[in-house]
């Protein structure tokens, strides 16, 4: 079984993937939903990371930082660094941001690597669903340093139409100029549904109907 259907496998033995109906913040009905609250324990984490490293040396991607953004990205950012430093030995900062700056003390609202002018810097989320944890992290970065936002690397590409026509990572690309990778899309998600390596035959018609009406 390759990485990515592990991954798939994975999220749905945590409870983070998971079949029904569901309404989405955009009002949207979606016969799947992604729930990365839902990883608790240290073997969840342990693994994540594991997957995120996997990513990044599949894509070659060779950064100075990795940023998690507040509140989720954090533990993503930290899991990606020691999973990768395990697997291969390389040693990337990491750094994440209070929601509040900090008035005493070091003040500020970095936590972990100082940013320096030239960092090269990915961001490292769960999904991207429009686009707002980027557009709201872009300033921060830039305003520590003048860094160089090289990725954005997500768990699950959902392959949806944001507002327009383009998906959220596609518009991401467009207006940052920065590539995203997905650990695995939605597509890979029915593929696995079909092949059996998930539970969840029932919702296959409904997965490709919703794919067909929202999907890019």
């Amino acid at each position: 079984m390759d990485y990515k259907k592990e991954f798939i496998k994975f999220m749905c033995d945590a409870g983070v993937l998971t079949f029904g109906e569901f309404t989405l913040k955009s009002g949207r009905k979606a016969p799947y939903f992604i729930n990365t609250g839902n990883y608790k324990t240290g073997e969840h984490i342990a693994k994540l990371g594991e997957f995120y490293a996997k990513c990044i040396e599949e894509n070659n991607i060779d950064v100075d930082v990795f940023f998690g953004p507040a509140y989720k990205g954090i533990p993503l950012a930290v899991a990606a660094a020691m999973a990768l430093y395990n697997k291969t030995g390389k040693s990337v900062n990491y750094c994440f941001n209070r929601k509040e700056a900090k008035d005493h003390g070091e003040g500020g609202v970095l936590v972990g690597h100082k940013l320096a002018d030239g960092d090269r810097v990915a961001v490292i989320e769960d999904v991207i669903t429009a686009g707002t944890a980027i557009r709201e992290t872009m300033p921060i970065l830039k305003n520590a340093a003048d860094v160089k936002v090289e990725a954005v690397i997500i768990s699950v590409d959902r392959m949806e139409k944001g507002k327009g026509d383009k998906s959220a990572v596609q518009e991401v690309n467009d207006e940052f100029g920065i590539k995203v990778y997905p650990i695995v899309t939605v597509c890979d998600i029915i593929d696995c549904i079909e092949d059996g390596t998930i539970p969840g035959k029932e919702y296959l018609d409904a997965m490709k109907e919703y794919r067909k009406t929202y999907g890019i």
